[in-house]
């Protein structure tokens, strides 16, 4: 299987190609030894003045806005880089190739700078070279990421829709002999359908998000002992659209915290009111006497509020009352 070089990895490819060009152009005048410490130390200072262009005089001076200073600075660096150069250049060859010691000149320092400029102008190709090549990675990550999200969300679908058609074939079996069980099967297969299909989606009808809403509060009706006074009136259009999940907030604190399973006088009113161009949700429901449940965190309705900021930024009205024995919610947003 074939690895994509990293972008450190590709500099340094670069790098040993430049210093194998050199060696080879300096082998036939100056033999092995000479073209191997003049390739290194020059492939050195090469890389000296790229990498000092482009991630720290470029950076830290031109991209700020201060360009003269920089260019004083780049000025003032290649001279400090041609005169080190000469310098070590020439003690090496004086040390270990000369047979007559030569000395340093303005003519060979002046060289080694005008050398610097050139490879100076080179490291703005290299720094292009580099965005293009982090760009291409991280295009290519992402690419990857999308495929594996896109083979992860296939995999998740499998489990669901296996458990959907078994739910389907204990429906049928349960039908025979006990509708009322059938029924809530069928509900509890819609709800996970609803979370599975729906819930992803940026909007849903109205007339789904009431579904939902029917079979979740079936479902939770037969974990309490007492038949409860419900009302829910639909005062709106079926056929318009909201973000999903927004209304179950409310719902769900209701059968957690609202409802007393030894109690026979549990009531509870829903609403959806759709007015000038907006829809309400309002629900109020008995307080229970006692208390028969650890006390909310109120983390749900923390939640809400942060997804209807996100949704609607302060276009939405958000409200919980205790009023005597009833506990009351309301939501407000606008319709598109």
């Amino acid at each position: 299987m074939f690895v994509k070089p990293s972008i450190g990895q590709l500099q340094w490819i670069v790098w040993v190609f430049v210093f194998l060009v050199l060696t080879l152009s300096l082998l036939p005048m100056d033999g092995f030894a000479q073209a191997f410490v003049y390739a290194l130390l020059y492939t050195t200072f090469y890389a000296a003045i790229i990498y000092g262009n482009i991630y720290w005089l470029y950076p830290s001076l031109y991209k700020k806005g201060r360009v003269i200073i920089y260019i004083i600075a780049v000025l003032v660096f290649l001279v400090v880089i041609g005169i080190v150069k000469s310098y070590i250049t020439l003690n090496i060859y004086n040390l270990f190739f000369a047979k007559h010691p030569e000395t340093m000149s303005v003519k060979a320092v002046a060289g080694m700078v005008i050398g610097g400029f050139m490879v100076f102008l080179l490291s703005f190709v290299f720094r292009i070279a580099i965005e293009y090549f982090k760009l291409k990675q991280h295009t290519d990550e992402m690419i990857a990421r999308k495929t594996q999200a896109e083979l992860d969300l296939l995999k998740s679908q499998v489990q669901p829709h296996f458990l959907f058609n078994t739910l389907n074939n204990i429906y049928y079996e349960a039908y025979l002999e006990a509708p009322r069980t059938a029924s809530l099967i069928e509900r509890l297969s819609d709800i996970m359908r609803y979370f599975v299909d729906e819930s992803p989606k940026q909007l849903v009808s109205l007339t789904t998000e009431i579904q939902f809403l029917e079979n979740y509060i079936a479902l939770e009706k037969i974990r309490i002992r007492y038949d409860i006074d419900l009302d829910f009136i639909k005062d709106c259009e079926a056929t318009i659209s909201i973000p999903p999940m927004l209304l179950m907030t409310f719902v769900e604190n209701i059968f957690k915290h609202g409802i007393d399973k030894s109690s026979t006088n549990n009531k509870i009113s829903i609403r959806l009111i759709q007015n000038n161009g907006r829809l309400s949700f309002i629900t109020e429901n008995t307080v229970p006497a006692r208390q028969v449940k650890a006390p909310s965190t109120g983390f749900g309705l923390v939640n809400l509020r942060k997804r209807l900021v996100l949704l609607y930024a302060d276009d939405f009205e958000l409200n919980v009352n205790h009023e005597n024995d009833s506990f009351i919610a309301c939501l407000t947003i606008p319709l598109a």
